[in-house]
């Protein structure tokens, strides 16, 4: 009987250990869904708010829908994904799998590193000095690769489906900075201005005729 229950309590402790030692999620429908510096949390997700991730905090997913999602300096997150809002990744930041935007601005600063694919349909994206490992996919949005940014599986930008842009939109803009790298194919199933780095180093390019400069930019 005492070994029984001896059993039980050493079973209940291991289990409690284990509870406590789960990141808890963090859940809102207003407001912003936070995380402080240094912490850490399971999937972090608001619907009408933004997502805040302080500097070398980890988590899961990080998530809203109508909304800006931060990473301060040194954060790391699973995946990272909104439907209206920008996303910012602040130096040395990490995302282990894919980042993903609808509408909204992309900006990754120096150091930080999206190991699967950064997508967006609308709005710009950004890399200062940054890396992308699944490639870049956009429909509409300018694209800007700066301070040897380096992007693997290439870059596509697709053909517009009904209701993705209006004939007003203007044609997207393309620039492969200096030292920039693009490994894979540049793929442009749409009308898009190019402009390449003459010192930049890029894959087979398909459906554009890039424009070569000198300088910082075009």
């Amino acid at each position: 009987m005492r070994r029984t229950l001896l059993s039980l309590l050493i079973a209940f402790s291991v289990a409690g250990a284990g509870a406590a030692m789960a990141a808890d999620d963090i859940s809102k429908i207003n407001g912003t869904a936070s995380v402080d510096a240094g912490q850490t949390a399971g999937d972090v997700h608001t619907v009408n708010g933004s997502v805040k991730i302080g500097a070398r905090a980890t988590v899961e997913k990080a998530s809203t829908v109508n909304g800006s999602i931060d990473l301060a300096e040194g954060a790391t997150a699973t995946e990272v994904s909104t439907v209206n809002g920008s996303v910012s990744l602040h130096p040395q930041t990490r995302v282990s799998e894919d980042l993903h935007t609808v509408n909204g601005r992309v900006q990754l600063e120096r150091g930080a590193d999206v190991k699967g694919k950064l997508s967006n349909v609308n709005g710009e994206i950004s890399l200062d000095g940054a890396h992308v490992g699944g490639g870049i996919e956009t429909v509409n949005a300018n694209i800007t690769l700066d301070g040897g940014a380096k992007v693997e599986g290439g870059i596509l930008v697709k053909k517009p489906r009904m209701g993705w842009h209006s004939s007003n939109d203007k044609i997207p803009t393309i620039v492969i900075g200096p030292h920039a790298v693009v490994q894979g194919p540049l793929t442009f199933e749409h009308e898009v201005n190019l402009y390449v780095s003459a010192s930049a180093k890029v894959g087979k390019i398909e459906g554009a005729t890039p424009q070569s400069f000198s300088g910082s930019a075009p």
